[in-house]
């Protein structure tokens, strides 16, 4: 339905999540039930291998969260949803790619959104920031995540001043991939989506569980992990037909044929 804060498309294998809610594509407890279902459903679909989400319109990805919908009496703690604030942050087991194509500004829980994804493009006008501190509020997953993402330094100045990354200063720092016009974003956007979706979802499972678990282990520990069996979407690759195709794929000099199984 039109009037639907998330419009979905689904090509081929993949997904794209549009937040659509004028003026700004804040997100309310509502909205973010609605992206929890939508987002579960995606990594629950064996036929779906790529997400991209972005926001409607030209000026807003996402502002982070609905301030006049907690006027109205939304809790900041109220209930989320499945995957938590915007349904990817705390989405257990997702194990599929997920490209956040950022279009304008995306600040606040905006910015943590776009943190959950794997790859961030943006386009050329686009800006980034936490301003939580003038609010007197926290960015918890933010302050959890950022840190790790971008210099110590850039993300604490970001955390304590509030202040404002263009895209340009925001690829120099690592926080994004690529910039793009415009115009053109949503068009590489796909482009890689369907590049991963013609990919090995059974490594790509692989690769997110353990990039994942081994985030706050030591390296040895983890390796340890891996061959000993202790990483179940690793042990599905190695039993897969996936793994036996792409043998002999590069045996016979052709392009693999990925069934993910």
């Amino acid at each position: 339905m039109n009037d639907e804060p998330i419009k979905v498309r689904k090509g081929g294998h993949v997904l794209e999540v549009t937040l659509d809610r004028p003026k700004a594509n804040a997100i309310d407890l509502a909205t973010s039930r609605i992206m929890g279902d939508v987002f579960t459903e995606f990594r629950d679909d064996p036929e779906l291998r790529v997400a991209i989400v972005t926001g409607a319109g030209e000026k807003f990805f996402c502002p982070g969260w609905d301030l006049k919908a907690a006027a109205d009496g939304d809790a900041v703690d109220g209930d989320y949803g499945k995957g938590g604030f915007g349904g990817l942050q705390e989405l257990r087991g997702l194990n599929k790619p997920v490209i956040a194509a950022v279009n304008g500004i995306c600040c606040g829980g905006g910015l943590e959104l776009a943190l959950s994804a794997d790859i961030i493009l943006a386009a050329g006008h686009a800006t980034f920031a936490l301003p939580e501190i003038r609010s007197g509020t926290v960015a918890d997953a933010a302050s959890i995540k950022l840190p790790k993402r971008i210099p110590y330094h850039i993300a604490m100045e970001m955390l304590f001043t509030g202040r404002w990354l263009d895209a340009e200063e925001a690829a120099r720092w690592g926080l994004i991939n690529h910039i793009y016009p415009a115009d053109d974003l949503m068009n590489e956007a796909r482009k890689l989506a369907e590049l991963l979706a013609s990919g090995p979802p059974l490594v790509y499972a692989a690769i997110k569980e353990v990039v994942r678990e081994a985030e706050d282990m030591k390296f040895q520990d983890a390796l340890n992990r891996i061959t000993g069996s202790q990483f179940e979407t690793v042990e599905t690759l190695y039993r897969s037909d996936d793994q036996k195709e792409g043998a002999r794929a590069f045996a016979e000099k052709r392009d693999p044929v990925w069934k993910g199984r």
